[in-house]
C-alpha cells in the first residue's frame, strides 16, 4: 500500500512538470523537414534544438514538418498538432510548395491566414517564414507570392521572416543539386535567418 501511495506521489509531481514545458512547433515543408541531408541532425530544426538547449531556453521543440506539403495539407493538419502538443510558438514555414506548382496566391493566402488564426486561438505565438519564387514564374506572380507573406503578417500583426532562403539561395554551396533545399552547409544559415524573428519571443 505505501509503496502505491509513493508511486502515485511520483506520477502527480511528474506529470505537470512535463506539462509546464513550453513547446515550439515548427509546421513546415521539405526545408524545415531536412530533405536531402544525411543526417537528420545537420537541419536547421534540430540545430535550433541545440541552440535552444546551449542557451538556457527551456522549450521543447516539435517538427511537424513534412516534405511536399502545400498551405491547404498544412491546414488541414494543423488543429489536430494543436490539440497534440499544446504549442506556445508556432512557426509556419509551408507556400513554398504552393508557388513552384503555381497554385492561386488568394488561396494560399486564405490557407496561412487560417492557420495564424487557429494558432492564435490556441494561445500559441506565431512566427511566418516567408518564402520567394525563382523569376522564370513571371513578375506578377512572383511580386504577389511574395508580397502576400507581409501582408499576413502586417494584417495579423505577427512577426515574419520576410525570406527564409536569404543570401542561400544564390549561392550553389549552400544547395543541394535541386536548387530548391539548402544542403548540410546551408542549414545553419537558416537558422540564423529564423533566429531574430525567433528569440524575442522566447522565455528562459
Amino acid at each position: 500500500m505505501k509503496r502505491l501511495f509513493a508511486l502515485t506521489l511520483l506520477i502527480v509531481a511528474w506529470v505537470p512538470a512535463r506539462a509546464e514545458t513550453p513547446v515550439i512547433l515548427v509546421f513546415g515543408d521539405s526545408i524545415s523537414a531536412g530533405y536531402g541531408l544525411a543526417h537528420v541532425e545537420q537541419g536547421w530544426v534540430e540545430l535550433l534544438k541545440t541552440r535552444l538547449k546551449t542557451l538556457g531556453y527551456g522549450y521543447e521543440v516539435v517538427n511537424a514538418s513534412v516534405s511536399g506539403e502545400t498551405t491547404a495539407g498544412g491546414l488541414a493538419r494543423l488543429p489536430r498538432a494543436l490539440e497534440l502538443h499544446l504549442p506556445k510558438i508556432v512557426v509556419i514555414e509551408l507556400g513554398g510548395n504552393d508557388g513552384l506548382r503555381a497554385l492561386p496566391i488568394p488561396q494560399m493566402r486564405a490557407n496561412l491566414e487560417q492557420m495564424t488564426d487557429l494558432a492564435a486561438a490556441a494561445g500559441a505565438k506565431v512566427l511566418l517564414l516567408g518564402m520567394r519564387m525563382p523569376p522564370n514564374y513571371g513578375l506578377p506572380y512572383t511580386e504577389q507570392f511574395r508580397d502576400s507573406f507581409s501582408a499576413i503578417a502586417r494584417d495579423k500583426k505577427i512577426p515574419l521572416v520576410p525570406f527564409l532562403l536569404n543570401d542561400i539561395a544564390l549561392s550553389p554551396n549552400l544547395m543541394q543539386d535541386d536548387d530548391i533545399h539548402p544542403n548540410a552547409l546551408g542549414q545553419p544559415k537558416l537558422l540564423e535567418n529564423v533566429w531574430p524573428a525567433l528569440q524575442p519571443l522566447l522565455r528562459k
